[in-house]
């Protein structure tokens, strides 16, 4: 009795090893069965007893590299010889966990306040996520909706940033439409390639799985199933993030995550971020975590920057308001 395995989303070359010295090492196991390996199919002949044995073996196997996104020898072995492997982490430390990146990376919460956005996107289904670069925002909120798609809690990921300039124009970088607004959206594919092997990910967006695009092709949709997140949401207009935040449908979370001190717009005052943190505050559902420098874990000359210009800023405005109160006093005269 011969049957076929579809392996989909598995890159054979990492999951058969070099040499196919994980495939044999599985082979080793199942001697009476005819093992083949082709592509991204599995060909196996035995008894229906047999096959049925080693598919419940394989897929644990399986399983575990899907989770881990690792697979060697040694797991091989240890899945093979013990029916009682447990793929989901038991202890603590385990559970605080978000997703395990390329070659098993465990991604985690490291600061307070990326905890604290954890525990809130548990309990609310719209939260703005607010604060200077470096604090892991955004990486925070891809790892929770890779999570969510790993878990099968949403059907899609849909990942938006406006495309502002900062110091150039669109119309005068070279390509077509996706090429020049691709590097806006770079750092979003960043994050994704640390959590999803490259051909999973590749499969994913080519299916709409995973979605990336700037925020204008957002108007007239309306998102159900997904968790989706806007980054750079300093940078909307205040129509644009009005916009944006009424696309929401049916078992869809939000995340918005931005910086204040970098708004890119001709005019601050027209920032949609600042305008919704203003009237969206005591809605219910909806959570507000603000980052602060204690949170950045990018090197350590990022936080010594972010305060170096802090400090300047707030400088200027302890200046101005000084020469505001002095031209009220000559005024006065």
């Amino acid at each position: 009795m011969e049957k076929q395995i579809f392996l989909e989303g598995i890159d054979p070359l990492e999951f058969y090893g070099v040499n196919n010295s994980k495939i044999d090492l599985i082979k080793s196991f199942f001697p009476k069965i005819s093992i083949a390996a082709r592509g991204n199919s599995l060909f196996i002949k035995g008894t229906e007893k047999e096959n049925i044995n080693f598919e419940k073996k394989f897929n644990l196997i399986l399983d575990y590299y899907l989770q881990f996104n690792i697979l060697t020898l040694e797991t091989i072995r240890q899945i093979l010889m013990d029916d009682s492997v447990v793929l989901n982490g038991s202890t603590a430390e385990e559970k605080d966990i978000l997703v395990f990146g390329n070659n098993g990376k465990p991604i985690r919460a490291r600061t307070p306040n990326q905890r604290v956005l954890i525990e809130e996107a548990q309990k609310n289904d719209m939260i703005f996520a607010i604060g200077p670069a470096g604090t892991g925002k955004t990486y925070t909120a891809i790892a929770l909706a890779v999570r969510a798609l790993k878990n099968r809690e949403i059907k899609r990921i849909i990942l938006s940033r406006p495309a502002v300039e900062a110091g150039e124009r669109l119309g005068f970088l070279p390509g077509d439409l996706k090429e020049k607004i691709d590097p806006y959206l770079q750092p979003l594919y960043d994050a994704l390639m640390d959590m999803i092997p490259a051909k999973k990910l590749e499969e994913y967006i080519k299916d709409g799985t995973i979605q990336i695009a700037p925020l204008a092709f957002m108007r007239g949709r309306t998102l159900s199933n997904a968790f989706v997140i806007l980054d750079e949401a300093q940078n909307t207009t205040i129509n644009q993030l009005k916009m944006f935040l009424t696309r929401m449908g049916l078992n869809t979370k939000f995340i918005i995550t931005g910086d204040v001190t970098q708004i890119d717009l001709p005019s601050r005052s027209n920032s949609g971020l600042l305008h919704a943190m203003k009237i969206l505050g005591n809605v219910k559902s909806i959570s507000i975590v603000k980052f602060n420098k204690k949170d950045i874990v990018r090197h350590r000359l990022v936080r010594d920057i972010v305060e170096a210009y802090d400090l300047y800023y707030n400088e200027k405005e302890k200046h101005r308001a000084e020469d505001k109160t002095k031209e009220k006093g000559k005024g006065g005269e």
